[in-house]
């Protein structure tokens, strides 16, 4: 193992739960975040201690996507680490901020766990989040060895599967698989809040299923869909095609079409890969 010493910035869901892999494989971490208290939490967890300035082999950004190119120049500036990677759910945006703030673009792996909790901050996180799970690399054509090393044996240590992918067709992925569900889960629950006490004292565990998603930190989602507004919104369309497509044949008592879509769902979720479920 090559990575002893680790930072983790920014101590949320995924950084806490990123922090705990690293301590169960023994790397010693270190917490840093603008918010005092989410570092406590975690110090608490047994994810770290507090980051006082000490050189790590490689920091984990772990902060909203548009913030990882300046928490990356701040701490390349620093001398902070050997390398960096982040965990954004978009990668275009973040890479460009880099490059505009003039980051060591050698020493920085872009990357994203496809893994979450529809719960947020540090204290929903856990050590085994990442098992199993796919966790996208994108580096660039100037991305260093050590790098690429030092942050294919973190996907290791947390268990994941690295996937390196290119930043643009990582984006239009994660567009189709974890953020337009993300926006559809939601339509549907809020479709909820119109219905009586008797209409939801008869929900069962389809809906939970359907909806579990969209009990996510609605301001966090606002900044992962404003990264990825495009190919989000091209989902979307096809979606809400298939459903007024839907909506007509049942006015009309015409069902093919709907027989239709229900053939082309179980298609659609039979291609799903068994033991995995995305998020950003």
């Amino acid at each position: 193992m090559t990575i002893e010493k680790a930072l983790v910035v920014g101590t949320g869901l995924i950084g806490t739960s990123a922090a705990l892999s690293l301590r169960e494989k023994g790397v010693a971490v270190h917490l840093s975040d603008v918010d005092a208290q989410a570092v406590r939490v975690a110090r608490e967890l047994g994810a770290g201690r507090e980051w006082t300035g000490e050189e790590v082999d490689l920091a984990v950004i772990a902060v909203p996507p548009h913030l990882v190119g300046e928490r990356l120049a701040e701490l390349q500036k620093r001398g902070a680490a050997r390398a960096y990677t982040d965990v954004a759910s978009v990668k275009v945006d973040p890479i460009a901020d880099a490059e505009r703030l003039g980051c060591d673009m050698t020493s920085y792996v872009p990357g994203h766990p496809l893994a979450g909790r529809e719960r947020s901050g540090p204290a929903a996180a856990r050590a085994g989040l990442f098992l199993g799970r796919p966790w996208a690399l994108c580096p660039g054509p100037g991305t260093g060895a050590e790098a690429l090393r030092l942050t294919r044996e973190l996907v290791s240590l947390c268990g994941a599967e690295a996937v390196t992918v290119g930043a643009a067709e990582h984006d239009s992925a994660v567009a189709l698989v974890s953020h337009a569900p993300h926006v559809a889960a939601s339509a549907v629950a809020a479709s909820l809040a119109s219905g009586d006490d008797v209409a939801l004292s008869l929900a069962g565990q389809g809906l939970r299923d359907v909806t579990r998603i969209a009990a996510g930190n609605p301001l966090l989602w606002r900044k992962i869909l404003s990264g990825n507004a495009v190919p989000v919104a091209a989902v979307l369309d096809r979606i809400a095609a298939d459903l007024a497509a839907a909506a007509s044949a049942l006015r009309a008592g015409d069902l093919e079409d709907v027989t239709d879509l229900l053939r082309r769902g179980v298609d659609g979720h039979g291609r799903i890969p068994i033991g995995r479920s995305s998020r950003s």
